[in-house]
């Protein structure tokens, strides 16, 4: 048995509690957060929860001890369980906020992995507020997600679903190699396979069996992934949205063979914004975080479109991954974990949008020898530099180890930048810098004027050449 942190917690098995005295019935609405302390910058949004009045609690399997301070601050009261996959423990979790606090009005986790148990605990105690279990497939399946940005008149690569190999070969006849092969349901380019010819297809086939069915083909496109991320109203409108750039084929960037680099763009086209907005209408994505995933096709395909054409990819009913949310705060000067919390608590907004900003990101991998060292970069770059800190390892493997983001007022100024932290001395450093070069000068789509700074934000302090210890993520979140 676990003593309770402070108030009136109730002491039960497996429970670590903090609570505030708050009682059942004093009107709060209740917020269930699941899985508050991952990512480690999630604290932001209980957080903003709490100054909005919120009842924020929170389940996890993190020993209370362990939890950050400022999350600590932010809930009302935490409850651990011992493995959040046991949905039974969830089960029992929700019950005893239910029983202590009342209705629970929300539960959220802000997480894709999560984002079907939440689905089964707002369709078991009947929350309204967010996507149930009957409705989530769309969510969910890639092949299904297709189907609705067509009906939102968004066209998209063309696919195939099948556990036939002669189907299979079929298909790759018609589109052409390479052929791209990604789990149905999964997340991220984890389980993505790229089949250069027929004997590579055909070896998947043999390995996966009747497990190829849960593959989704689909034609390869040349082009780089543009976002359309931000929080939808209660009438699938967005507040407030934002586009990111990855110009490198993530599934390559996933299996470790490029570095990771994206960047924050100052404004969104408004081809982009219009198929975002009716992707948004046609999905039904109400009351949440989107990040709606697009390619722009860096080479004409009579299939598909001209250079610079967009087709829907694949959305997510969450905020965009690691540590984006807060290159959004400094590319735009706002607060994406206030705009979002707004939202929960009152339906919509006064967040202020300041100036706009270039906010790339760049993620080093370890064992590589990199032309200009962690104190040469701070030092040309300590005036730009928002995070500077070691990735943790869970997301390691997609983002790097070690990581820089700044802001830039002009896109040459951000492509000097990249040139500089991602240089290596390794025998491939002339082709890769030769590709990244090309792929920057491909340059951006026309986009809306950009937006009159309501105000400046102050320029931050410089730090000095060797600095010791890299600003912390979650401080500089904080901060901002």
């Amino acid at each position: 048995v676990l003593k309770p942190q402070g108030g009136n917690c109730a002491v039960l098995p497996k429970v670590s509690c903090r609570c505030g005295g708050r009682k059942r019935g004093t009107g709060k609405m209740n917020f269930v957060f699941i899985s508050p302390h991952f990512p480690e910058n999630y604290w932001n949004f209980c957080d903003r929860l709490r100054a909005n009045g919120v009842n924020v609690l929170g389940i996890g399997n993190a020993p209370y001890e362990t939890l950050p301070a400022l999350l600590k601050s932010a809930l009302t009261e935490y409850y651990r369980v011992d493995n959040m996959e046991n949905y039974d423990e969830m089960l029992r979790a929700m019950g005893f906020f239910t029983f202590k606090y009342g209705k629970i009005d929300w539960v959220e986790s802000n997480n894709e992995y999560w984002l079907e148990q939440d689905a089964r605990l707002r369709t078991d105690f009947n929350i309204t507020t967010g996507i149930k279990s009957a409705e989530i497939e769309k969510f969910k399946r890639k092949s299904v997600m297709k189907t609705y940005y067509q009906k939102a008149g968004i066209p998209t690569a063309r696919w195939c679903v099948t556990a036939d190999v002669t189907e299979a070969q079929a298909f790759a006849k018609t589109v052409g190699w390479p052929v791209i092969a990604k789990p149905d349901n999964g997340v991220g380019a984890n389980g993505t396979h790229k089949f250069k010819n027929k004997t590579e297809l055909n070896k998947f086939f043999q390995q996966e069996g009747p497990n190829a069915a849960n593959y989704i083909l689909e034609e390869f496109v040349d082009g780089e992934i543009v976002t359309f991320d931000g929080v939808a109203d209660a009438n699938a409108e967005p507040i407030y949205a934002a586009s990111h750039v990855t110009p490198d084929s993530i599934m390559e960037i996933a299996h470790g063979k490029k570095p990771m680099w994206y960047y924050v763009a100052p404004e969104i086209s408004p081809e982009l914004r219009k198929m975002g907005e009716a992707a948004l209408k046609a999905f039904g994505a109400k009351s949440r975080f989107f990040h709606l995933e697009f390619f722009r096709l860096k080479t004409a395909k009579p299939s598909l479109g001209n250079a610079g054409d967009i087709l829907g990819l694949e959305v997510n009913m969450r905020p965009c991954g690691g540590f984006t949310p807060d290159m959004i705060n400094f590319a735009r000067s706002t607060n994406v974990y206030k705009i979002w919390a707004d939202m929960i608590a009152f339906g919509g907004t006064d967040m202020p949008v300041g100036e706009h900003f270039y906010c790339p990101f760049a993620g080093r991998r370890d064992g590589k020898h990199f032309v200009y060292s962690h104190e040469q970069i701070m030092q040309k770059y300590q005036q730009n530099m928002r995070m500077v800190d070691r990735i943790p390892d869970a997301l390691s493997g997609a983002m790097g180890n070690q990581m820089y983001v700044a802001t830039f007022s002009t896109r040459a100024e951000m492509e000097q930048f990249y040139s500089d932290v991602l240089a290596t001395t390794d025998a491939a450093n002339a082709e890769a810098q030769k590709e990244l070069s090309s792929i920057l000068a491909l340059g951006e789509p026309e986009t809306a004027p950009a937006a009159k700074a309501e105000e400046k934000p102050a320029a931050p302090a410089a730090k000095p050449a060797a600095q010791p210890k890299p600003r912390k993520t979650t401080r500089t979140a904080k901060k901002k």
